[in-house]
């Protein structure tokens, strides 16, 4: 590629995801020259694997509460200006079905595919230019512009808008490269760790357990206290590893390492009375009994974990032994080895210090020019739709505030 006025863009894009996409056609659609640049040559994978491969684009309840970050208020300005009802109306637009399928998530009827084909439509609205399977080895700041060094040739931008996402699922692509652009530019990242993902245990602690892989349950799970606590009511599900299900998921973004987790079994039931209340009148074993309200083979192992005969009858136990066993069901407190990393993480927890960052327009304060939107920013949604959200919001403010500096660069 040639040095000259056609490789100078109003506006660099970082990653061909979900952010990137939606900024692209934002700002280009607003009237900006825009290059959207990638490392992969196919694109957009986490939208194609989402959802079982129907994209839960968004959740009808995402607002501030449902994202953890160091700075927590940061998001609120975005998600109140892009809000789940204005990404339906663009599904609408284009004529995309969709469903509610669980608390609000919402999934395509057909495919993430549609997701995917609609993100390229809005880009071609916005004469978006594309360089795909582009690696990108230097960025520098020259005067007014941004130069970025290419392997498929220089590259000069007013602006660049950085979208690389994080580190999780790092076979479809995921890198650092976000991040170390951040503190190149003199950005502060606050530290990384998997998110949403499976939490494992030690191996000999948990091979009472192991039997129970492909067990799932819905149960009440909590972690931590005061305000770095957080608590659910999800489907758990048991793994040879391990625990893992919406649940799992869930607290993962909550949990600290030598933390315990503590799971109700029983729905918030008193689960001491229930057992006590079964004593007269029956002669039901515990396994049995226990079987009514778990599934049977979690009642067959939680009796062998607990050191209890599951054919002692229920009538012959005394209060005691019940209680405890009630206590143990209602605050099964278990402290987790460790996650099962980036490779089955669905995000990353952390990321560009929004301290450092325009809550409005997804700047840098201290770097004219310099934006950073999705996974890549320390903006952490919950399970459900709530990452697409951001993702959408915070392209959308960047994509707006870029097209807008774009011409008052030209005027």
């Amino acid at each position: 590629m040639t040095q000259g006025r056609k490789d100078r863009f109003d506006v660099a894009v970082l990653g061909a995801g979900a952010a990137g996409m939606m900024c692209a056609a934002v700002a280009g659609q607003r009237g900006a020259r825009v290059v959207l640049i990638d490392h992969a040559t196919r694109l957009a994978e986490k939208i194609r694997i989402s959802g079982g491969g129907r994209c839960n684009f968004t959740n009808l309840q995402a607002g501030p509460a449902n994202y953890l970050s160091s700075n927590p208020h940061f998001c609120r300005s975005a998600l109140a200006r892009y809000t789940p009802q204005d990404f339906l109306g663009l599904l609408r637009r284009y004529d995309i079905g969709w469903h509610e399928k669980h608390r609000g998530q919402l999934f395509c009827n057909n495919s993430a595919e549609d997701i995917i084909q609609l993100l390229r439509a809005e880009c071609d609205a916005g004469s978006v230019h594309w360089q795909t399977g582009c690696t990108i080895d230097e960025i520098r700041k020259e005067g007014d512009d941004y130069l970025l060094l290419t392997r498929q040739g220089p590259v000069r931008a007013g602006a660049v808008v950085v979208a690389t996402g994080g580190l999780s699922i790092p076979k479809i692509g995921a890198t650092d490269f976000g991040y170390r652009i951040a503190r190149q530019f003199g950005l502060k990242v606050v530290e990384t760790r998997p998110a949403l993902v499976p939490l494992t245990f030690d191996g000999q602690a948990w091979q009472p357990f192991v039997p129970l892989a492909g067990v799932s349950m819905e149960v009440d799970i909590a972690t931590g206290s005061g305000k770095s606590a957080g608590a659910f009511k999800e489907d758990l599900l048991w793994t040879h590893r391990g625990l893992s299900g919406p649940a799992v998921l869930q607290i993962s973004s909550y949990w600290r390492p030598g933390t315990p987790i503590e799971i109700d079994l029983f729905d918030g039931e008193d689960a001491a009375d229930w057992l006590i209340g079964h004593k007269k009148g029956g002669r039901k074993h515990l396994d049995n009994l226990l079987a009514e309200r778990l599934p049977s083979r979690l009642a067959d192992a939680w009796c062998a974990a607990v050191g209890l005969q599951g054919t002692q009858s229920v009538a012959d136990m005394p209060d005691k032994a019940l209680r405890q066993l009630g206590d143990a069901l209602n605050r099964w407190r278990l402290v987790p080895s460790g996650t099962e990393g980036y490779k089955k993480a669905e995000v990353t927890l952390g990321g560009v210090d929004t301290r450092g960052l325009s809550s409005s327009t997804m700047m840098a304060r201290d770097v004219d020019g310099l934006y950073f939107i999705g996974e890549v920013v320390d903006v952490t949604g919950w399970l459900g739709g709530y990452n697409f959200q951001w993702a959408w919001a915070s392209a959308v403010a960047a994509g707006e505030a870029a097209a807008e500096a774009a011409r008052g660069r030209s005027a």
